[in-house]
Order: C-alpha cells, then sequence, then structure tokens
C-alpha cells in the first residue's frame, strides 16, 4: 500500500447521505474533502461550494491519485461495484455506503480488486461510530450484565418510498431488508459475533411496493445468541431504543436520546449516553478510515465485516423466499444482481 501524508477525499453522490458527508468532512481531524462530483451538475456545484471544495463533471476526472487518497461513494447499490473498482484500479482507497454489493459474489470480486492493487475497500456503517453503540459493547463486555441471550434492534419509520429509488429492485436490489437491515446485521455481528443462521418473515405491504417494505428477522449467532430485528417504512414502534441487550445479570438499551444499562443487583438504571448523533457519527468513521490510510489504526469496520453484511442479507432473502431458517450462505445470491443504472444519486 502506498504512503500518504494527509487524507485527501473525494465524495462520488451528493443525494441524501451524499450531503451528510460534506457536512461531516467539516468536523473532521484527518480526513480533508476535496472534489466531489454527481451526475447532477447542479448539486455538485452547490455542495462544492458549501465545503469549499473543486467540483468534477465525471468520476474520470475525480479518479485521480495526484489529487485524492480516498473516495466516499454515495450513489445507488446497483453502482457500488462499478464505480467502486474503477477508483481501486486506479490506487485510491474506496469507502463506500452500505451495502456493500447486492450479492456476495459482488462484494467478493470488489474486495479482490481492492487486494491485486494494494489499496484499502470497506463499507460505510454510521452506527457502528455512534458513541452509545461503542460504549454499550464495552459494557456487555465488561460482564455486567451476565451472558447476553437475546439481542433486539428495530428500525421501523413511516416513510412514503413510492418515489424513491431504495424501493426500485433494480437499483437497490430490494426494500427494507436491504436498505435498513445491512445496518441491523452490521450492529449484530458488532455485538455478538458472527451470525449462522437467520430466519425471515415478510410483512404485509402496506404501501403497495415492489418491495418489501416490513420485515422481522430472527437470527440465531455461531455461540447461539438469538437476535430479533424489525424492519419497517410502514410503521413506527413508539419506543427509544433502537437496540436491547439483555443478559443474565442486566439489560442494556442504546436509544436515540439516551442510553442507560441496569443490572439485576443494584436495579437502577444508570445513564451512559445521550442519543443518536448521525453528523457525529459519520464524521469518526471518516477519521477512522483516514487514520487506517495513514497506518495510525486499525479500521473499525473490515472487508470480512462488510462481505459477511452482504452474505447475511443475500441468506435472509432466500429465508424469507423458501419460508425456513437458511445457514449463512448456504443457498447462494438472492436477488440476481440488477444491471448497472445509468442515472440516480444516493439517498
Amino acid at each position: 500500500m502506498k504512503q500518504i501524508d494527509s487524507a485527501r477525499f473525494g465524495l462520488v453522490g451528493i443525494g441524501h447521505i451524499g450531503r451528510a458527508y460534506v457536512k461531516a468532512f467539516s468536523s473532521c481531524s484527518v480526513a480533508q474533502l476535496v472534489g466531489v462530483v454527481d451526475i447532477d451538475a447542479r448539486a455538485a456545484r452547490e455542495a462544492a461550494l458549501r465545503a469549499g471544495c473543486s467540483v468534477f463533471d465525471d468520476i474520470r476526472a475525480l479518479a485521480d491519485p495526484t489529487l485524492i487518497d480516498a473516495v466516499v461513494v454515495c450513489t445507488p447499490p446497483s453502482t457500488h461495484a462499478a464505480i467502486s473498482c474503477y477508483f481501486l484500479e486506479r490506487g485510491i482507497h474506496v469507502l463506500c455506503e452500505k451495502p456493500l454489493a447486492l450479492d456476495g459474489a459482488a462484494a467478493r470480486s470488489m474486495l479482490e480488486v481492492a487486494a491485486h492493487h494494494g489499496v484499502i475497500l470497506t463499507m460505510a456503517s454510521k452506527f457502528r461510530f455512534v458513541d452509545d453503540v461503542i460504549r454499550a459493547k464495552s459494557i456487555a463486555a465488561s460482564g455486567i450484565i451476565g451472558e447476553v441471550v437475546l439481542f433486539e434492534n428495530s428500525f421501523t419509520s413511516h416513510v412514503d418510498m413510492s418515489a424513491r429509488w431504495n424501493s426500485d429492485p433494480a437499483i437497490s436490489g430490494g426494500g427494507v431488508l436491504i436498505d435498513n437491515g445491512t445496518h441491523s446485521v452490521d450492529l449484530m455481528r458488532y455485538f455478538l459475533g458472527s451470525v449462522a443462521e437467520v430466519q425471515a418473515i415478510e410483512g404485509r405491504r402496506l404501501q403497495r411496493l415492489p418491495v418489501e417494505d416490513t420485515v422481522r428477522l430472527i437470527v440465531r449467532t455461531g455461540t447461539g445468541v438469538m437476535g430479533t430485528i424489525d424492519l419497517s417504512w410502514s410503521i413506527q414502534k413508539d419506543q427509544d431504543e433502537y437496540i436491547s441487550l439483555y443478559g443474565t445479570r442486566g439489560t442494556i438499551h442504546v436509544g436515540w436520546h439516551a442510553s442507560k444499562y441496569r443490572g439485576l443487583a443494584s436495579g437502577e438504571w444508570i445513564v451512559f449516553g445521550d442519543g443518536y448523533d448521525k453528523l457525529r457519527a459519520l464524521g469518526a468513521q471518516l477519521d477512522n478510515f483516514a487514520r487506517a490510510l495513514l497506518g495510525e489504526e486499525q479500521l473499525m469496520i473490515t472487508p470480512e465485516d462488510a462481505l459477511a453484511s452482504v452474505e447475511v442479507i443475500a441468506s435472509a432473502y432466500d429465508a424469507m423466499r423458501v419460508s425456513r431458517w437458511v445457514a449463512i450462505g448456504a443457498i447462494g445470491p438472492w436477488p440476481e444482481e440488477p444491471p448497472l443504472a445509468a442515472t440516480g444519486t444516493g439517498a
């Protein structure tokens, strides 16, 4: 891997998440945004003006190792493999938004290209960088709540998806399962390790979309811990916590506005965090990736983590289709990878 003195980043895709990254770069200590590109030239110009960086007409102009060391790919999932590999082949490190790819074969191919060219490729997963999530893992590892028996996660919010690319399977690869579920799977693996098997149940399609809008996952880890994951674009649970860990001696709740834990012996809830801050998490993720390029720290999300998330989601689609438990990677990639989308910006 080539040695670099500073972490200069390009950004591809100025959709919803791309604009959030533009803001997050302003708080980074070692990651600098130097150029943006989007098929919407106006959006790119506006983002560049806000960031005080250069705007490029297309990725060919941006993909210059003399200009950037790394790139953040924030385009729709169907384009991730092609765009990421374009930069990797030119010796540029890639932080690709989730999901890394639409199936395991595409993800493995991307990682092989990165290895061949001696650069880093990994998947962005902002919740790993939330302060409360990191503290919750430390608390669980300390043994305060005993042995973890059950993991619960819920990402549910009523959002009209009828006009968004996330509900177009040719672009997104699926519905709420691949969209929100990628975060869920990565979080569960962060706390509990590898996932062994999964069951997935689709709810009613209330929004009449061509993809699933409500799904429940039931998961077992390699060590036998059970997890339940609720995902929906059509309901909103009336609860603050989005992660709960239930152990033999206590409970941890990670919430949107505050986080807390309680041991059975004490009976008192102890608050340990102030909730979810999206921009702070994105900034921490960028700094971690930049420091990894500089050789100053390890990647929080490894290439192996990124591949595992893709494989678990693919197995969950298999499980939903056949209505039974599926071992991770046992059936194969599903759905098939759609053709590369020619238009569209990242969510």
